[in-house]
């Protein structure tokens, strides 16, 4: 018996590349169907939990599922806008509290994400450092963020203009990081938070610029009259906004006609969310209420059935390669 366990592991030795390889192989087969099990539990556990805890999402009809991987996990897609007279329909029908997300900007590859201070309360995000924003232009960002691009407060974080050939459009603007999310373990964790009307302006609809009375250069100004002055194009915009400058920064248009990507309602009971899904089930209304839970279940559901084709690939391929195994022995 001793010797037979001496050739044997005399015969390992000398095969150590092709043991190795077996070795490494039975164990892939072995651990691999119970690790994808572990990623698929896990994955359904990240995406369930955020879903379950918002009520009800409004938002631009179209794709229901494109609007929740948006606006709760954000996603690149850019859904149609609604107005934010929604939110204040909401806030004024007493049905819900009304949290405007605005997610549709990018800061170095990071979603940048407009809303109220409500949403941290929502979210139950706590501070790792600083403090919440509560000027234009300021902005708190996620622990993934920090970790990834090595910031802190008092920091500086440019985003990425929407669409670099639309020269009316908008203007990268330089945010001052206020304040850093502790780890959530969520999407939120990859966000730059800022003030919904940071958002609008980094959207374009509202700016700051130089004050057009103390301006004497007739290349700026092309024409006072009635108290009006009519600017060219050479008036510079401002790309951060400062102590000096934040008093010019203005927003032209009526409010409730100012773009949101969606609302986070959060009623206070059953019925009252109930009231709230059927002020939107009108065939002709643009607007959608929809249960994020519900989406994220369809959405689960489909990737199970894939999952069990993969999981019968699996055997078969498991089952190939044990029968080339009992051949290489």
């Amino acid at each position: 018996m001793i010797d037979s366990l001496y050739i044997a592991w005399r015969y390992v030795l000398y095969h150590r590349i092709k043991t190795l390889t077996l070795a490494a192989v039975i164990v892939v087969i072995t651990l691999l169907p119970s690790v994808l099990q572990k990623l698929v539990d896990e994955g359904e556990k990240q995406l369930s939990v955020r879903a379950d805890r918002t009520p009800l999402l409004i938002g631009a009809k179209g794709s229901a599922l494109d609007l929740v991987m948006n606006n709760l996990y954000f996603s690149t897609h850019r859904p149609n806008p609604i107005a934010y007279r929604e939110a204040q329909k909401i806030d004024a029908s007493g049905l819900a509290e009304a949290i405007p997300v605005i997610a549709r900007h990018r800061a170095r590859g990071f979603p940048v994400i407009g809303t109220t201070l409500e949403y941290f309360r929502f979210r139950r995000l706590t501070l790792h450092d600083g403090r919440r924003f509560g000027l234009l232009g300021e902005a708190v960002i996620g622990a993934g963020i920090a970790r990834a691009l090595k910031l802190k407060a008092g920091d500086r974080l440019m985003t990425t203009p929407t669409d670099i050939f639309n020269i009316a459009g908008n203007y990268p603007l330089r945010l001052r990081i206020v304040g850093v999310l502790a780890s959530s373990y969520s999407p939120d964790d990859q966000a730059v938070f800022v003030d919904i009307r940071t958002a609008w302006i980094i959207d374009g609809i509202g700016h700051g610029h130089a004050d057009l009375a103390k301006i004497r250069d007739p290349s700026i100004v092309l024409k006072r009259e009635a108290g009006k002055v009519v600017a060219s194009a050479k008036l510079r915009i401002y790309a951060e906004i400062t102590a000096k400058n934040v008093a010019s920064f203005h927003f032209h248009g009526d409010r409730g006609r100012f773009p949101l990507t969606a609302v986070l309602a959060v009623p206070p009971d059953r019925r009252s969310e109930a009231l709230l899904r059927g002020r939107y089930t009108a065939n002709k209304s643009t607007v959608q209420a929809i249960k994020p839970s519900m989406v994220i279940g369809g959405l689960l559901r489909d990737v199970f059935r894939i999952k069990n084709l993969l999981d019968m690939a699996m055997l078969l391929v498991s089952l190939a390669t044990l029968l080339a195994l009992v051949l290489v022995f």
